[in-house]
């Protein structure tokens, strides 16, 4: 079994996403020794904004290549291949400014190929990345989960899902940890909750 550990906060030590992600592996190694870890850190390997150059993953094979098309191709093909090839994805995704932080944007930007994580078929759009767990580690200085107000206002957890579930991602567990910054009380209370939730997301990978 391979497991990939994707970390997205600029916020280093500090981070509440960071600490929870870490939180989440440490548990499911408790429960599955053999597990190979691979980590990813967006922050510190950060992919490049989509751009031009980054298309080349939409084009025919052997079309020919600019340098720039060549290094762009280079690490889609790299991460993309990281992500198929892992059986449980950890992904720690704060709240920034009611979405997702750009570098983790990028990052799935590059998994977004047809024909190796979707294809489009004549019914439709359809996910080629299935049999996979992902654990979504959201952090949020507010609250938002628990009003149609916050609902409507976060594109975080709502994203994520949206985008693994377009890749065919149907296992996709929620670890949320919000109310961070509204004083010492609110975050030692989001961060227990949090803890709890870690335990059931990999209670179930043990009953999986």
């Amino acid at each position: 079994m391979k497991l990939l550990h994707v970390d997205s906060s600029v916020n280093g030590a500090a981070s509440v996403s960071r600490g929870l992600t870490q939180q989440v592996v440490d548990k499911w190694v408790a429960h599955h020794p053999d597990v190979d870890v691979e980590y990813l850190d967006l922050a510190v390997e950060t992919p490049p904004h989509f751009s031009a150059d980054s298309l080349v993953i939409r084009r025919p094979a052997g079309a020919p290549l600019t340098d720039a098309e060549q290094r762009e191709n280079e690490l889609a093909q790299k991460l993309v291949n990281q992500f198929l090839s892992a059986d449980v994805v950890v992904v720690g995704a704060p709240l920034y400014n009611f979405s997702i932080p750009s570098q983790l944007k990028a990052w799935i930007d590059r998994l977004a190929q047809a024909g190796r994580t979707f294809r489009y078929t004549q019914n439709g759009p359809e996910g080629l990345a299935g049999g996979k767990t992902l654990i979504a580690v959201l952090s949020r200085g507010g609250i938002y989960s628990t009003s149609e107000a916050g609902q409507a206002m976060e594109h975080q957890e709502s994203y994520l899902k949206t985008v693994f579930g377009f890749f065919g991602v149907s296992d996709v567990r929620v670890v949320r940890a919000e109310g961070t910054d509204m004083g010492a009380d609110s975050r030692e209370a989001a961060l227990r909750a949090a803890a709890a939730q870690i335990d059931a997301v990999t209670a179930e990978a043990v009953a999986a």
